[in-house]
């Protein structure tokens, strides 16, 4: 009986009965273009698609209005559209409504216009890394209620963008031809707690009075800059502060005294010759401190007060002496915890003429780095 039956209706009911079997492939991968298009198709959808073929009832039109196909050439899946590295130079039209993340670094974008984003309410971080943007239209992040995560690093910009979402919690912004800070820049972005501005040619005269106000951030990064004193007004509940590689020559006794809530400094790489007595005892938190590659010809006064520091930096400076008080204070009533990182070397000083009493609050001798010093 099996041979009367001709081998193409053999097929015919081998391929019916595949599509009506439970399905027992792997989870669908996104490849490509096509490949995200059919996948946001249910496995319902699909064969509601076939059978109505087979039935001849089929309606032209294979996707809802209301859902969006992801941008020609990038990669969409999980809510993340990945367009970069496409030589685009446009924010690209028909982004899905519900991405969560925006990636459109390494590409040739110059301007962002008022709709580029529109519709995306839910999205929580976008990356303009490394593109050649200039100009930011006022309103460009005006639909964008949720964002927290801006990275606008390696761009051209001048000036801050203008009305940067309420909900923006970091903001990196380094490596553009930013030159001036204005007054109220950051006005209500009171969720922002970590900006990163760095290698921007922004002289001290660049933040205007109040540039900072209203921000309450744990960390601020104005590195590769072109700063020869520490900022006025940063706010004052930073917990971390990296001003290193810039041309700061000294410390004043007022420079630091805001902020009190500082666990790690950062200073190294400046032109730094003199720490004023007095200006390190508004740290009183302070664990960490960077002064290595300065000019500096002695220890800094009121190291030994400072009862939480743990991790002191002073290499490559100009220091030809260490006094055994240096460090540590007189019995142990006031230092809370141990050294665990102390580093000297290239320093003219020669580490056999320093007392061993000198480091007595110091975890262990592998945390003191000492060495030859070269000319």
């Amino acid at each position: 009986m099996l041979k009367m039956i001709p081998h193409c209706s053999i097929l015919l009911l081998l391929c019916a009965a595949q599509l009506l079997s439970p399905s027992s492939a792997l989870p669908f991968e996104q490849k490509g273009f096509w490949d995200f298009a059919m996948d946001s198709m249910d496995s319902g959808g699909i064969m509601a698609m076939m059978r109505d073929e087979e039935e001849g009832s089929a309606t032209g039109e294979v996707l809802p209005p209301d859902i969006h196909i992801c941008p020609f050439g990038c990669h969409c899946r999980l809510r993340v559209v990945q367009c970069s590295d496409l030589g685009l130079t446009e924010v690209p039209k028909n982004i899905p409504q519900d991405t969560k993340f925006l990636d459109l670094q390494n590409n040739y974008i110059s301007e962002l216009k008022e709709d580029d984003f529109k519709g995306l309410t839910h999205l929580y971080g976008l990356s303009l890394r490394n593109n050649f943007i200039s100009k930011v239209h006022p309103k460009a992040f005006v639909h964008l209620k949720q964002m927290q995560k801006l990275y606008f690093s390696k761009n051209y910009l001048t000036t801050i963008p203008k009305n940067l979402p309420n909900s923006l919690v970091e903001l990196r912004i380094h490596e553009n031809r930013i030159k001036k800070v204005a007054a109220g820049a950051f006005t209500g972005l009171v969720n922002m707690n970590c900006m990163e501005m760095g290698a921007n040619p922004i002289h001290n005269s660049g933040f205007e009075p109040g540039a900072f106000k209203g921000l309450r951030l744990n960390y601020l990064r104005i590195s590769e800059a072109k700063l020869t004193g520490v900022p006025k007004d940063l706010p004052e509940t930073l917990n971390e502060l990296h001003l290193d590689h810039n041309q700061i020559q000294a410390i004043e006794l007022e420079d630091l005294s805001r902020y009190r809530n500082l666990y790690r400094l950062g200073l190294g790489f400046n032109h730094i010759r003199n720490i004023e007595n007095g200006s390190l005892s508004y740290l009183p938190r302070l664990r960490e401190l960077h002064l290595e590659n300065n000019r500096l010809s002695r220890v800094p006064k009121g190291l030994p007060d400072m009862k939480y520091l743990q991790v002191v930096y002073l290499h490559s400076n100009n220091i030809n002496q260490v006094g055994v008080d240096d460090f540590c204070p007189r019995g142990f009533g006031m230092k809370r915890t141990f050294y665990n990182g102390i580093s000297l070397f290239g320093n003219p000083v020669n580490y056999w003429e320093v007392q061993p009493a000198t480091f007595r609050c110091v975890s262990q001798r592998l945390a003191i780095q000492f060495g030859n010093y070269k000319k």
